[in-house]
């Protein structure tokens, strides 16, 4: 069986538009993951740690599964109702995967009426 050859004048022609990026909640997806990056860095750079430490991979996959398992049910609940308060859920669990991992860190910057600490300490119980 012989490969089929197409001259260029014979190929579909097809445009490429990214429709995605005019979607609400792809940017909306893309906002979050900034934030989520933003946060681990910052993290990192508050307990003075490299991102490069070999120790972070357990605790990034780690603080991923809680992330992944506990942020719809946060917001759910309406623990979590804007991109700031899903950036400080993942504070809380990268924090939580890090001193799993055992790597010291700090809690974020909180008031003692924490609803996203207080959900995730039962969460983890």
């Amino acid at each position: 069986m012989g490969l089929i050859k197409f001259s260029t004048s014979e190929r579909p022609n097809m445009p490429f538009h990214d429709q995605w990026g005019h979607d609400p909640n792809v940017q909306m997806m893309r906002r979050i993951f900034s934030l989520l990056e933003n946060t681990q860095k910052e993290l990192l750079r508050v307990i003075d740690i490299s991102p490069f430490d070999l120790r972070l991979r357990r605790a990034r996959n780690y603080s991923r599964d809680l992330f992944e398992q506990f942020w719809p049910i946060a917001m759910q609940k309406g623990i979590v109702s804007s991109e700031d308060e899903t950036s400080h859920l993942y504070w809380h669990c990268l924090a939580h995967a890090l001193k799993w991992s055992g790597i010291k860190t700090s809690a974020p910057p909180s008031n003692e009426n924490d609803k996203i600490a207080r959900f995730l300490q039962e969460k983890l119980k």
